[in-house]
């Protein structure tokens, strides 16, 4: 049973990463319109909007009250935990994407692999011997995929390791709140604290129009109701099954497919350094979902 309820959270994780990496091509082509920040507030309201009527029919379902449930201060103060590193994490990335290359940022983002598992350890949590090699085959796995022959840091490498630190902070967050809140009601939650707080930077940054945020509407739904909406409370689904430092590893996976995205999609060329980092990624994945059978004690 417990290795079904793994199998089925690591899916709903493979899940979300999958509609992260094919989002990469909807944020490039949407930042051709608007600014980072009106990007991700309105992404973010898209999803609430999204996520309301199918919290009210899974209620309705239930048998429960609409607004009954969203009394429970457990789940405001899980949504609101949860909803400050992501503001944060979302934001650094964007930002640190204008100053660097989207290779780069890729690799550098995806550095919560390593953060999550060191984060962990500070927090006394234990992990198997199969993780940290799994985390090594996959930061090298990430640096042949976005990483090589790129040289020089500048600002917009420090705001992505900050990017990656609180998505690291972000998949913690989670992992304490998921087992006792309401998954779609947490990511709406998170997703309102992430929209205030983009909207508030995005009236003294940036300038809005109606005709401009027209002109990006199919990038910014996708992202809104699908990256946001679905793929995040796929994220938390997941999670209530799946151990954070697997998790994270999981969710690397989304380089793999925003290069196979742009490569379908855009026609862009994939390398052979490329293709080999996308295959240890997945050796990476596959390592750790192997279970490591605990030592039994001789007396």
């Amino acid at each position: 049973m417990f290795m079904k309820k793994q199998l089925r959270g690591s899916a709903c994780l493979l899940l979300a990463t999958f509609i992260w990496g094919t989002t990469f091509i909807a944020q490039s082509v949407g930042m051709d319109h608007i600014g980072p920040f009106t990007f991700q507030a309105v992404r973010c309201a898209l999803a609430i909007i999204g996520l309301m009527p199918v919290i009210w029919l899974f209620d309705k379902k239930d048998g429960k009250r609409f607004l009954t449930q969203w009394k429970d201060k457990k789940l405001w103060k899980a949504g609101l935990f949860c909803g400050i590193p992501l503001f944060l994490a979302c934001n650094l990335q964007q930002v640190g994407i204008v100053y660097t290359t989207a290779g780069k940022a890729a690799f550098l983002t995806a550095m919560y692999i390593v953060l999550v598992p060191v984060l962990g350890l500070l927090l006394k949590r234990k992990i198997s011997f199969m993780v940290p090699i799994s985390v090594a085959i996959a930061v090298v796995g990430l640096y042949l995929l976005s990483f090589a022959g790129v040289s020089g840091i500048n600002i917009g490498d420090i705001l992505l390791l900050g990017s990656a630190l609180m998505f690291a902070v972000q998949i913690l967050a989670v992992d304490h709140f998921a087992a006792d809140t309401d998954s779609l009601r947490l990511n709406c939650l998170q997703a309102a604290v992430c929209a205030v707080g983009s909207a508030i930077i995005t009236c003294f940054t940036e300038d809005v129009s109606v005709s401009n945020l027209l002109d990006c509407w199919f990038p910014l739904c996708y992202a809104g109701f699908l990256s946001m909406g679905a793929a995040y409370s796929f994220q938390i689904i997941g999670q209530k099954h799946v151990e954070p430092t697997t998790a994270s590893l999981i969710m690397s996976m989304e380089s793999v497919f925003a290069v196979l995205a742009g490569w379908l999609l855009l026609k862009e060329t994939m390398t052979v350094q490329e293709a080999l980092g996308c295959v240890l990624l997945f050796v990476a994945v596959f390592l750790s979902q192997i279970p490591v059978k605990a030592k039994k004690k001789v007396h």
